[in-house]
């Protein structure tokens, strides 16, 4: 590898893993499976409690794909797209994110994620060229590389409702919605 681009030896010695990756969704596990096989070691950190990004954390009524089901799935494993049938040509949020749990589970992705685990900053320091990341937990990790694969749509975009903050009832994002769903029968909406 080029130095300029690599740490020194001694900055090495601070080395954590060679790869921080920010979000566990469709980016954050491709990027996972290419790392390993590039032979790096490489750690994600993922906010929610398992993967899927936008998949695991969309869940209300008819969310699903606008781009082909066919077309949105992983192309780096020929025998990934024999062994998976997608059963409607756009696929819904559930069955999307059942495909990548299945590709989680068929390449062992987990095991390089930390989830329930946000970021919350990432430093580089130019003179050692390693990145220092920080988390939640209080956790600072060393890498000479850090990824940030948390998509455009990991940070839902709250309304600015006068009234909001007061409102007594209950209010729903579908960026933020309840994973055991919403019950609105007898409610006005």
């Amino acid at each position: 590898m080029n130095n300029t681009r690599w740490p020194s030896a001694d900055a090495r010695s601070h080395l954590d893993v060679d790869v921080v990756v920010v979000g566990g969704g469709i980016a954050g596990l491709y990027l996972l499976y290419r790392l390993r096989g590039l032979g790096l070691e490489a750690l994600a950190f993922e906010a929610g409690s398992d993967v899927g990004g936008t998949w695991y954390w969309n869940r209300y009524p008819g969310c699903r794909c606008d781009v082909e089901s066919l077309e949105y799935s992983y192309s780096f494993a020929g025998d990934l797209q024999q062994e998976w049938k997608w059963p409607e040509r756009y696929g819904t949020q559930p069955e999307i994110l059942r495909y990548v749990n299945h590709v989680a589970d068929r390449f062992d992705l987990r095991r390089d994620i930390q989830f329930n685990t946000r970021v919350v900053s990432a430093l580089f320091n130019r003179e050692l060229k390693l990145w220092s990341v920080s988390t939640d937990r209080g956790e600072v990790i060393r890498a000479p590389f850090c990824v940030m694969a948390t998509g455009n749509l990991s940070t839902p975009n709250r309304p600015n409702f006068p009234g909001l903050e007061s409102f007594q009832g209950r209010w729903c994002h579908t960026g933020l919605w309840p994973h055991k769903g919403v019950d609105f029968t007898g409610l006005r909406v």
